[in-house]
């Protein structure tokens, strides 16, 4: 069995969404990184990069999400197309999640809610980064139902593991200035995989406050 090691953050909300939709058993083991946990040298065997999420398949170890992605994508045969075309637009989208709309996001929520003093042009530095990209997807969302084209593929779990917690960034207009990519996100967050991981999510027991010891954990290198 899968061992899957976890915080309800948005990289390991995509992994969640793809071990659901393959229907492949898993156990759980939560990494409070809140509390540090992150850190624990049994963890950094692990993940050098002392990061979630985590998995151990049958005994070989993969961490980033985006490697678990296709790991688990390419194994199991399944949301990630094989003909040349399809594969290399989901590719291109997935890794576009990956180096643009995930760190900028990541970015954006730590200026608007971690830093300890206000800084009003990493804040709009960060938060447009964030619109740009949006705007990119919901171009490509407009012409095409999915990411890569016809079929749903990691490409869209990427995107639904950061987009369905747009509001951080947002506020209460959310994805409203983007209604393809609302509509894909809403989509997604119907499926019962979607659910399944929402659930886990939502019943994982973790620390919410950020305290002094919080923001130690989570950015030991600024303190």
């Amino acid at each position: 069995m899968i061992r899957f090691y976890f915080h309800a953050s948005p990289n390991s909300m995509k992994v969640a969404l793809l071990l659901g939709e393959l229907g492949l058993p898993f156990e759980t083991h939560l990494v409070d990184i809140f509390e540090g946990d992150q850190h624990a040298p049994e963890f950094r065997k692990l993940n050098p990069n002392g990061k979630v999420p985590v998995v151990v398949d049958d005994g070989v170890t993969v961490f980033d999400s985006h490697a678990i992605l296709l790991h688990l994508a390419e194994k199991h045969g399944k949301y990630l197309p094989t003909n040349t075309r399809d594969r290399a637009a989901t590719l291109s989208w997935l890794q576009l999640v990956a180096t643009g709309l995930s760190p900028f996001s990541g970015q954006a929520v730590h200026f608007l809610h971690y830093a300890p003093e206000s800084l009003p042009y990493a804040k709009n530095r960060y938060v447009k980064e964030v619109e740009r990209h949006y705007e990119v997807i919901e171009a490509r969302l407009e012409e095409s139902p999915h990411l890569a084209g016809a079929d749903y593929t990691i490409a869209d779990m990427a995107l639904w593991g950061w987009a369905r917690g747009a509001a951080y960034v947002f506020g209460a207009s959310g994805l409203s200035a983007y209604p393809h990519v609302e509509r894909l996100v809403n989509a997604i967050s119907e499926r019962p995989a979607a659910r399944a991981a929402t659930q886990l999510a939502e019943s994982a027991k973790l620390k919410t406050e950020v305290d002094e010891h919080t923001r130690r954990a989570l950015f030991p290198q600024n303190l």
